[in-house]
């Protein structure tokens, strides 16, 4: 094995990071679905040996931080890694298989040399449909995870080399656009090739033992790294709690709560107060729950840490079995992407309390999930799923961001044009949202505002969105956050459309208008420098 000094690292570290961002490009260049090629809703990351997070792409932090503990749920409960070859790739999308909800099929391959496993390599996407209740498979008002659509369990989707075409065809059977969904499948497994003949070039050069010391090494170092930015903080406990709207079934808030004690170097995470266990699809497995926790905690600190598997090692979270953050099967989890939004607010108004000068107020925390399925006269039908998003929270030292993807998602957003050029609807509004940035000494960032114009004979539309009730919380004196507003336009007339909806019968020429949550502000707004409230003015962001 070659000696490892600090530049040996250095370069294994960028070139194992590398690797995840070649596989990330070519999901980007090779997808089919709106949803992965424009709005980018995938993940990719290259892992050690033994199954831990060693490197990612720059994507969604509620997959990155999740897909290492998939592996390892994988390699613990479900397959034998001895029985797991080189040419062989297993798929799953089941949240009690350690997958997050049934939309994100996650896919792994090891990677050998010379007959010894050095690492493996892993996607996911969020696949625009995976049959259900609702089109794009993101039903408000399901109970129970059977009516989300199809669970894969644990399975080689390839073995061997060759494809398992039976469960390729059961899959294309039981989605509403299998060309879409197929292909973006594809796509994940193109990019595993692409990170494994990357890992291959690595250990060629290196050595088996020498590549794995260096991801060993790499772990250590983040994990170091971590606690000294724990170090850092003033040690205490630190509670603080938000509440989601409802679950879309009782119609009652679900409250969420943390108390996050920081001591010497080391965190732990008591999530003992969340609410129990619901009925409605804004449950979480504690592979759920979990990513929230770690993005908090990493993005509270200095910028020094790494992200991957060894800055996760002081953390400590605890959580109650039954509660709507440490769900039991077969709890609806499809809109658990709501809860951890919020969870990483309750944890960020935590952390404020032991560091505030650096911990902003509560930016939208949630996904504005919006699923159209079209009706053309032939009968034959088109999905569109649209995740929309708000202003992020007042800085200590900085107003917010205006209509700006944060927290659990990275998402992009989807050109109006491609929508137009594939779909029978019409954008006939997208802009910032005057108005909705909490006041502060500090301004929170605007929501947007988002129109879709039906242009079909029918369309049925599906709401999973939050922040409607309970708005972003400012901080030191900022107010909150505007809430957000769901209405159909027909014919002229606004009618209100629930935040939780399933299967809205819209029709030719109906409008279905979102306005989305702006920040909380920092500070008090007596204290905003007269300037910047003049420029808020003049670009039109603030109207009175």
């Amino acid at each position: 094995m070659k000696t490892l000094g600090p530049i040996e690292i250095e370069v294994i570290r960028n070139a194992l990071t590398a690797a995840a961002a070649e596989m990330d490009v070519t999901i980007w260049r090779t997808s089919r679905s709106t949803i992965v090629r424009e709005l980018l809703d995938y993940s990719t990351a290259v892992f050690d040996a033994d199954g831990n997070n060693v490197a990612q792409s720059a994507r969604i932090p509620q997959h990155l931080n999740s897909m290492g503990a998939a592996l390892r749920t994988l390699l613990d409960e479900f397959v034998d890694p001895e029985t797991w070859g080189p040419d062989d790739v297993i798929a799953t999308n089941d949240p009690y298989c350690g997958a997050q909800h049934l939309n994100d099929v996650l896919v792994f391959k090891p990677v050998f040399h010379e007959g010894r496993r050095v690492g493996y390599v892993g996607a996911l996407c969020h696949h625009i449909d995976m049959g259900g209740l609702a089109p794009g498979s993101y039903a408000a008002t399901a109970t129970e995870i059977f009516q989300e659509g199809l669970r894969i369990p644990p399975i080689k989707l390839i073995e061997g080399g060759t494809l398992n075409r039976a469960v390729w065809a059961m899959i294309g059977q039981n989605v509403r656009k299998p060309a879409l969904m197929l292909g973006d499948l594809q796509s994940e497994l193109a990019s595993l090739e692409v990170g494994a003949a990357a890992i291959h070039r690595l250990a060629a050069r290196y050595g088996a033992d020498t590549l794995i010391e260096a991801c060993r090494r790499i772990l250590d170092m983040s994990e170091a790294a971590m606690r000294a930015a724990i170090r850092a903080m003033p040690d205490g406990t630190y509670a603080f709690e938000d509440f989601l709207d409802d679950d879309g079934i009782s119609g009652e808030p679900v409250r969420l709560h943390a108390a996050v004690t920081i001591a010497g170097d080391e965190i732990t995470v008591d999530l003992s107060g969340c609410a129990d266990q619901q009925s409605g699809p804004v449950n979480c497995t504690p592979a759920m729950s979990h990513c929230a926790v770690y993005y908090a905690v990493i993005a509270a600190t200095d910028g020094s840490v790494m992200a991957n598997a060894g800055c996760y090692r002081p953390v400590r979270i605890v959580s109650r079995p039954g509660s709507v953050v440490n769900c039991r099967a077969p709890a609806s989890v499809a809109h658990r992407v709501a809860t951890t939004h919020r969870l990483a607010n309750v944890l960020f108004g935590a952390l404020h309390q032991a560091l505030a000068d650096r911990i902003p107020a509560a930016y939208y925390g949630g996904s504005y999930v919006a699923t159209f399925q079209t009706v053309a006269e032939d009968e034959s039908r088109e999905v569109l799923v649209e995740i929309e998003i708000g202003g992020t929270g007042a800085h200590p030292r900085k107003d917010g961001v205006n209509a700006w993807s944060f927290g659990m998602h990275n998402n992009s957003n989807i050109p109006i044009e491609m929508i137009e050029a594939t779909m029978p609807l019409s954008i006939t509004r997208y802009g910032l949202l005057p108005d909705s940035g909490g006041a502060g000494q500090f301004r929170g960032g605007l929501g947007l505002v988002r129109e879709w114009r039906v242009e079909s004979r029918a369309c049925v539309f599906t709401a999973n969105m939050d922040r409607f009730r309970f708005p972003p919380y400012g901080l030191a004196g900022g107010k909150p956050g505007s809430l957000g507003r769901l209405t159909r336009v027909r014919d002229g007339v606004e009618t209100p459309i629930a935040p939780k909806s399933d299967s809205v019968a819209l029709r030719r020429g109906d409008i279905v208008r979102l306005e989305t949550s702006g920040g909380g502000g920092f500070g008090h707004p007596a204290g905003r420098d007269p300037k910047a409230a003049e420029r808020d003015r003049t670009l039109g962001y603030v109207t009175g």
